[in-house]
């Protein structure tokens, strides 16, 4: 008996995986493929490294270069993030924003549970902003802690930067993997977040995990990412808050008198 040849047998295995493909849900694939391509341009296009190498010495003189780049890489990260994303859902997937996270979803139990994180996550950052590489590292522009107007600016991009940034993971990609792996959806979505935490402080990245999984569960519970947004940019605005103040106190303790002493520092 003649074995087939090898252009048959290639065709054969090329038809074959046509018919794996055409039988996977096309939903899954849009979703994945577009995740992997939206972080692609992010990486390149949206960074500050991209800033840094091309646009750094087109900022005038009299502008703060290091504020610019940040403003960049969160507005660009906005556009990537989140605007993408919306695109895809809307007119390739011709799915319901809303269907999204972009409600208010539960606001009872969202409103509790974040402000319940909030109450927890305050007494860690405390202590954690005594320590040497959380002093080295927050607030990433350093400059925001001797100024207060910059830091409003600098906050008020982050918050945009947050948004798409839930938006992208506890929106895009948790509910629109839900319909297929259900609550698995929560760890396939934790795996990325986590990875683009490395370089920061160990426990930060180990923290992520938890945080990852808990912003799911979250986001599902309420229908809602908004909870989520409240809930990372509360962490992140008293982050840099409690850092600037710790730095104009000139004060690193963790005690009630170092408590009381950067208090003043807001009045």
């Amino acid at each position: 008996m003649n074995k087939p040849s090898k252009p048959n047998k290639l065709f054969a295995e090329i038809k074959n995986l046509k018919e794996i493909i055409l039988e996977m849900d096309r939903k899954v694939i849009v979703i994945f493929l577009s995740i992997a391509i939206i972080q692609t341009i992010s990486w390149y296009y949206s960074s500050r490294r991209f800033f840094r190498t091309y646009l750094f010495d087109s900022v005038p003189e009299n502008y703060d270069v290091y504020l610019a780049e940040y403003l960049y890489w969160f507005i660009s990260d906005f556009f990537t993030l989140f605007i993408l994303s919306l695109l895809i859902i809307k007119f390739v997937l011709k799915e319901n924003l809303r269907d999204y996270g972009l409600i208010w979803g539960d606001y009872k139990t969202g409103i509790k549970i974040a402000v319940f994180f909030l109450a927890v996550m305050l007494p860690i950052i405390w202590i954690a902003s005594s320590t040497d590489s959380f002093v080295q590292k927050y607030p990433h522009l350093h400059s925001i802690k001797e100024s207060w107007w910059l830091f409003l600016i600098y906050e008020s991009g982050m918050l945009i930067y947050m948004f798409a940034w839930e938006f992208i993971w506890r929106g895009f990609m948790l509910f629109g993997l839900k319909e297929k792996f259900g609550y698995y959806a929560v760890l396939i979505q934790m795996i990325p977040f986590v990875i683009l935490h490395n370089g920061k402080p160990e426990l930060e990245t180990f923290g992520a995990i938890a945080g990852g999984i808990a912003l799911g569960i979250l986001a599902l519970r309420t229908k809602s990412i908004y909870y989520c947004v409240a809930v990372h940019i509360g962490v992140m605005f008293f982050i840099d808050f409690i850092s600037a103040l710790r730095f104009r106190a000139g004060d690193y303790g963790i005690g009630i008198n170092s408590l009381f002493n950067i208090i003043k520092e807001i009045f």
